[in-house]
């Protein structure tokens, strides 16, 4: 999933260490948000909203999750039609 992490980090001068730091967990684990091979916890994706003084729901590119509900719900609209 595509996120600002490391376009708020870098704007804000840290490092990944850094932020690894203030979210207590692995700078591997930062790395690999950045990336967007791995998905945040929602208590993770909150602390780096707070460290990155951002809001969560702006950091993160829910279009894919919203296209799968939007196939969920056509489906079930057609099942009960």
């Amino acid at each position: 999933m595509n996120n600002l992490v490391k376009a708020l980090r870098l704007k804000r001068r840290m490092t990944q260490s850094e932020l690894a730091f203030c979210c207590r967990v692995s700078r591997q684990t930062i790395i690999a948000i950045e990336k967007g091979v791995f998905l945040p916890s929602l208590p993770l994706a909150y602390k780096l909203s707070k460290v990155l003084d951002f809001p969560m729901a702006e950091m993160y590119d829910f279009s894919p999750l919203d296209k799968e509900i939007n196939s969920i719900d056509d489906y079930v609209r057609t099942k009960n039609d």
